[in-house]
């Protein structure tokens, strides 16, 4: 084919040539010898070309042949699921581009087929967004929950009330940049205000078979079994009294550096922390350092056995009033009406509090309890005030699902469910329990309250529940506007999308 071409290439220009010389006898020689030589390279170039041809026909099989083997054998990036509000997977591994397999064109190509299959996914109920090289990950994060409340029996007429309220409303970002450095952002739209909860960037890395990480800026607590979750994650529509009475003056969020190491049964955090990113900055910062641990002694793919301690100490700022109040949530989050109250409690100058968690499941069953105390440090040589808490709950999935706990953070978290509504199933149905109690009389003028609550948790799918609570609740307060005994029920409903 290359000597025909040539040959013809060659004929054309007799063709043409021989007419010129006919018509130009007297033609300056010169003239003549400049036209074949442009000829020439009329013929090399065409030539050239043909051999460029020729190649890319051989090549472009072969780059067919690999690039759907490369595509297919492209390293997808390890993640590992994780609970709430340390939602960001542990690790996003570079995916390594390819070499060149033939010229620019074939590289083109092959890169806009890695990123119409790598970089978009969708799961819990968002898309995540990675890079094609897969070191950037980036994703969209939120949480409604709505509650309604209806309260009855109580002696004061005040208390029976009904109620609605949004327990969460928020919305946020996490993302990751190469296999280490990750990051989380949320603000809260409940209650009518705008508050910024989750904030930090972070590092984690392994180190043999344990893995660590470093987190600094707003940071929810690590502090009891249902205090270190997100307000999603608790089994019931309000977390227990130990987890909202045993608990720094600060509250659940502060600016934070922790560090937390993870091991196959176990975790262990400490933070050093100030006051939350919403706290006035017109005095010094409190300081407060918590620890948690927890470990796994018996695990399987079914059961599980839960322990845990935690503690913290805190002392307040000395520009501060060192205000210690505590009003204490019993019979539903939002009827304002229905606390637990310490009084008027003035002249702080710390906290310490501590705890522990015992319980774990075998199949659709199982069993939490939780104890702790709060001593507030008062000025004036005064002695301590003390606070006690304590919890036992229990729940079974009728569905056969398996409790949410994540063994990593030792926490329960979002539920996997097995058959799903929006795919035929019936979802997961779970039957709950609760006691609790929580006692301020070690001051003059503090309460002290119980509740026991029964309820259903009916999860559509992993990201939207319904919920069902009744309460029997008692107080028992020695100071605001609901003193002596009293007791009542409340109902309370809900329904949340995390996602």
């Amino acid at each position: 084919m290359k000597i025909s071409l040539l040959a013809g290439a060659a004929a054309s220009v007799l063709v043409f040539a021989t007419p010129t010389l006919a018509q130009s006898a007297q033609s300056d020689q010169a003239e003549l010898i400049r036209l074949l030589r442009a000829q020439t390279e009329e013929i090399a170039a065409l030539r050239a070309r043909l051999d460029r041809l020729e190649g890319r026909q051989q090549a472009a099989p072969a780059a067919q042949a690999v690039t759907p083997a490369t595509t297919q054998q492209a390293p997808q990036a390890p993640r590992t699921q994780v609970a709430n509000d340390d939602g960001v997977p542990d690790s996003f591994a570079p995916q390594l581009a390819s070499a060149d397999l033939a010229d620019q064109t074939v590289q083109q190509a092959r890169s806009a087929q890695n990123l119409s299959n790598v970089t978009t996914e969708w799961r819990g109920g968002l898309p995540i967004f990675r890079s094609a090289d897969g070191k950037f990950l980036f994703k969209m994060r939120g949480r409604m929950i709505n509650h309604v409340s209806s309260t009855f029996g109580s002696k004061y007429g005040a208390r029976n009330e009904t109620t609605t309220g949004a327990r969460a409303l928020r919305i946020g970002i996490e993302g990751a940049v190469g296999p280490h450095f990750f990051y989380q952002f949320e603000n809260d739209f409940a209650d009518n205000t705008s508050d910024v909860g989750t904030m930090f960037v972070g590092w984690r890395d392994d180190i043999g078979k344990v893995s660590y990480d470093v987190r600094f800026g707003n940071m929810f607590n690590d502090r009891s079994f249902e205090g270190s979750g997100g307000s999603d994650a608790p089994p019931f529509l309000e977390r227990n009294v130990v987890a909202t009475s045993i608990i720094p003056q600060r509250g659940f969020y502060g600016i934070a550096l922790m560090s937390r190491l993870f091991w196959d049964r176990g975790h262990a955090s400490i933070t050093l922390s100030g006051d939350s990113v919403d706290a006035s900055q017109g005095m010094n910062d409190g300081r407060t350092v918590m620890s948690r641990v927890h470990w796994n002694p018996f695990k399987t793919d079914r059961s599980i056995v839960h322990l845990g301690l935690w503690g913290f100490d805190e002392s307040l700022s000395s520009r501060s009033p060192g205000t210690l109040t505590r009003n204490t949530v019993i019979g539903g989050r939002f009827n304002g009406n229905l606390r637990v109250q310490t009084g008027t409690l003035v002249g702080g100058t710390g906290t310490t509090g501590y705890g522990v968690e015992v319980g774990g499941y075998t199949g659709p069953f199982w069993v939490m309890g939780e104890a702790g105390k709060r001593n507030a440090h008062l000025n004036g040589g005064r002695p301590d005030f003390e606070s006690k808490a304590w919890s036992l709950s229990t729940g079974f999935f009728v569905t056969g699902d398996l409790p949410p706990y994540n063994p990593r953070l030792g926490t329960f978290a979002q539920p996997r469910v097995l058959r799903p509504v929006f795919e035929g199933g019936p979802g997961a149905i779970e039957l709950l329990a609760r006691y609790e109690s929580v006692d301020y009389s070690g001051l003059p003028t503090g309460g002290k309250g119980t509740a026991a609550t029964i309820g259903t948790n009916w999860f559509l799918d992993s990201i939207i529940r319904v919920q069902l609570n009744l309460i029997q609740w008692n107080t028992n307060n020695r100071a605001g506007s609901f003193t002596g005994k009293d007791n009542g029920q409340t109902v309370t409903a809900g329904v949340g999308i995390t996602f």
